[in-house]
């Protein structure tokens, strides 16, 4: 009886250490992809200012995409992690785990469909946007003991997407203006 109570210990010892190195894992994850989606974003919008996107930022844009995939797929490896972890040790699935999951297939079917060039510049680069931000968002919230229900986080996510959408049309069509009136409206 007492070496099952010791291997009791032992094991539900290492599940929290392994889903404590996860969680941290995960959350550097989404803080890289957090900062090279907003890298992803800014050099888009540089690059198209002038009507035209030469050698030099298509290399820029080139690599800050290589490392929001590696992000991208950290967050899918360590979200998957912590649920396979989370549900053998008999732990109820967080709520974060099911809004992250919901996250991740929006931000992979984004990925596949601008990659594909099926998604529109008006939407993708918000979608993006929104989706790395509301990872971050969430994450943040976990760590000060804020949950949110699905539709608290259906809200929140579409808020977001609302006011990216919104950003990113606006910055779109101060950029056509400016073209068509051959201005420099960019800072340099």
């Amino acid at each position: 009886m007492y070496t099952l109570y010791i291997f009791y210990i032992k094991h539900t010892w290492y599940t929290f250490s392994m889903i404590a190195l996860f969680t941290i894992l995960q959350s550097l994850a989404i803080s890289l992809g957090v900062g090279s989606s907003t890298l992803a974003v800014t050099n888009f919008f540089v690059a198209i200012w002038d009507g035209k996107i030469d050698e030099h930022e298509r290399r820029m844009m080139g690599v800050v995409y290589v490392v929001l995939r590696v992000a991208m797929i950290a967050i899918l490896l360590t979200t998957l992690v912590l649920t396979v972890l989370q549900y053998i040790s008999g732990a109820d699935i967080a709520s974060f785990q099911y809004q992250a999951w919901s996250l991740l297939v929006i931000l992979f079917a984004n990925a596949i469909l601008m990659t594909l060039c099926l998604m529109p510049s008006a939407f993708g680069p918000a979608i993006q946007a929104s989706s790395w931000y509301g990872l971050g968002i969430i994450t943040s919230l976990r760590l000060i003991d804020v949950s949110l229900n699905y539709m608290q986080f259906v809200l929140l996510y579409s808020t977001l997407l609302f006011f990216a959408i919104t950003f990113i049309n606006l910055l779109l069509m101060y950029c056509k203006k400016c073209q068509e009136e051959s201005k420099v409206c960019m800072p340099q």
